[in-house]
């Protein structure tokens, strides 16, 4: 296993600025996601890490060893693609041995660890096959048991589901951290499939802009976005302006056109003050419905508009009496009949708001 740094990685095309500046520390072992919106800059550093591109500014180092100009066949990663870019001509076999046959590894050991590789991907009794003879889960199963029979330092995933279905997707997912955990890879997966990354990473960084906005577990991310723009591309939220009203130890009371709300700092460092104007974001699914409870602070008055039904939960347009409309979440819906005519009132607790101050 080894660790991944870049420091201050500057790459440019033309005067397209890609990546700015850059900074991020991956563990060894780690299965990190690099995700954000099309024309990011995720991939640049992704093909910046397999040598690819070279940087204009800044340093890659695998473990100790500083691979900024290196050539990308001396680096020893794998590399997966969108595209699996599979030989048609060639067996299963003989694509996952292409590789090992262009480092020049004896034909025994080539046998041996192409056997291996198939095993490990679960793929072992289609060896002979050709690939138009696959589903797409299979011919997926084959480019990466080709990424890991060179036995890489680390692995290269670029959006490597994207052109599965929503089952293979499911299914490939967890596959795909079972093998890298398994084999103890050191793995950067780029993806603008959010769900991908809450289910399987160790840790994750969303860019934009050639920078990185967040670095944090899925957790993190998702419960304690630093910036707006975080918290609009990680899942659904409702976003309310204010304007900050007290600032205690570990609160924070905004007044919004709709209400008052106590909530945390996204961003624990941020330095704010009282009349800052801020944005609040609140997830879907921390709303609470319910009966008039009688407090000022957290709790809306409105009722449900358009509903939809989902089996286990339900999807409301909240409609506030301002006219101000959220989306609300609820399992086991219990709402979606004349209930909704009248007036409820949506409730969320402290720790489920959080303050955006950019």
């Amino acid at each position: 296993m080894i660790s991944i740094q870049v420091k201050q990685l500057t790459k440019r095309f033309g005067k397209v600025v890609a990546l700015q500046g850059l900074d991020l520390a991956i563990n060894p072992g780690e299965l990190f996601f690099l995700l954000g919106p099309s024309g990011c800059g995720k991939t640049t550093l992704l093909r910046s890490l397999a040598g690819f591109f070279i940087p204009e500014e800044g340093q890659i180092f695998f473990g100790e060893e500083d691979v900024t100009r290196l050539e990308p066949h001396k680096r020893n990663t794998g590399m997966m693609f969108q595209s699996y870019a599979l030989w048609p001509h060639l067996s299963v076999a003989e694509n996952v041995a292409f590789g090992l046959e262009e480092r020049k590894v004896p034909r025994p050991e080539i046998n041996r660890r192409v056997a291996e590789a198939l095993a490990s991907v679960r793929m072992e009794t289609y060896a002979g096959r050709k690939p138009n003879q696959l589903s797409g889960g299979q011919q997926q199963r084959v480019a990466l048991a080709r990424a890991l029979v060179v036995r890489p330092r680390c692995l290269l995933l670029d959006e490597p589901l994207s052109n599965l279905d929503a089952k293979l997707r499911l299914e490939m997912r967890t596959e795909i951290r079972r093998v890298c955990k398994e084999f103890k890879l050191t793995t950067v997966y780029v993806t603008h499939d959010q769900k991908e990354a809450l289910s399987i990473a160790d840790r994750m960084a969303v860019l934009d802009g050639g920078r990185i906005l967040q670095v944090g577990t899925p957790r993190e991310v998702y419960t304690r976005p630093t910036r707006k723009i975080v918290a609009n591309f990680i899942g659904e939220t409702d976003f309310l302006p204010g304007k900050i009203r007290q600032i205690t130890a570990d609160r924070v009371t905004v007044e919004t056109e709709v209400g008052t709300f106590d909530g945390m700092l996204g961003d624990p460092a941020a330095v704010t003050s009282v009349g800052k104007e801020v944005t609040l974001s609140i997830r879907p699914e921390c709303w609470n419905l319910g009966s008039a409870a009688g407090k000022t602070v957290n709790q809306l008055r409105g009722h449900i508009g358009e509903a939809v039904y989902l089996g286990e939960v339900a999807q409301y347009e909240f409609i506030t009496g301002n006219g101000t409309k959220l989306k609300i979440h609820e399992r086991n819906p219990r709402y979606l009949d004349g209930a909704q005519r009248g007036e409820l009132c949506a409730t969320v607790a402290p720790e489920d708001v959080v303050v955006l101050l950019e």
